[in-house]
This record gives C-alpha cells, structure tokens and sequence, in this order.
C-alpha cells in the first residue's frame, strides 16, 4: 500500500571531535531514550553538502567544522509502518540520504540545542563503537553502515 510512496531526500552528519568521538543527541519526540546525529531534509535544487551544514547549524549551532569525507553513495531506510503515512506529512516511506564526515573545530561551549525549533532534549560525544547502542531500530542498520566507513576513516 504505502510502497509506491517515495524516498524522501535527506543529509547526515558525523560530527567528530578531537578525539574521534561522535556528536549524538536525545531526539526530543520520542519518549524512548533513542540518541541521534543530526540529520535532516534536502530542499529542492539545494546542494546537498549545503543542506547538511544547514541542518547541523539548525539542530546544534555548530558551525565550525571541516570536511573529511562524503560517504559514497546514499544510504537509505524505510519507516515502520505504524509511522508511515503521519511522518512527512505522509508524503514518504522512508529516507535515501547522504552522510557526510566531519571535524568539529570548535568549542564545546558552542554547542547549543536549544535552538529556534529544538529537535533535542540533550546532546553527547559518543565512541562510534556505541552509536549503535541507542539508536531507534529502524534506522539501525543504516548507523551500521556508517560506522563501518567512519571506522575505515578513523583508523587511517
């Protein structure tokens, strides 16, 4: 039934700090204790690395970050269905997104969540090996593939 909706188009971004570890945040809509990178939806005719740092300064006020890598490819995954046709507008079933690595330079300090419209209750660095741990299920196995390619990159 809800098949034939399409992906929406969205951006991902890992946040490392000095110490490889990953920014994650406490999503403030679900009363699960589910943890997040920020993440978030492409504009049309934006550019995509664009709409990721949009969306970055958006959920957390950071701005201070360089570009390590663009992971190849875009990593999808597909609501439950119980969330199908009330999230987006039910104009989607699921995300086809492009992930992006980068370097925080900043301060921690400058770290800020509670933006114009908040989409997280709290917010900490992470080892990637546990970015897994506390990620809603239905995105898991897209955090897997990103750990895998973060791996590859931390380990250089």
């Amino acid at each position: 039934m809800h098949n034939n909706l399409p992906l929406r188009n969205g951006v991902g971004v890992v946040v490392l700090n000095e110490e490889n570890k990953v920014f994650i945040a406490k999503r403030i809509d679900n009363p699960k204790s589910f943890w997040q990178m920020p993440q978030g939806g492409v504009d049309f005719g934006e550019n995509f690395y664009k709409a990721a740092l949009r969306e970055l300064e958006e959920e957390t006020s950071i701005k201070n970050v360089s570009l390590i890598k663009e992971i190849e490819g875009f990593i999808t995954y597909t609501l439950p269905s119980h969330l199908i046709g009330i999230i987006w507008k039910g104009k989607y079933r699921g995300q086809k997104q492009k992930w992006y690595v980068v370097k925080f330079n900043g301060k921690d300090s400058e770290i800020n969540i509670n933006t114009k419209k908040p989409e997280f209750l709290d917010w900490r660095w992470a080892s990637l090996e546990s970015i897994t741990d506390t990620v809603v299920d239905f995105k898991l196995d897209m955090y897997k593939k990103i750990q895998i390619e973060v791996k590859k990159i931390i380990s250089n």
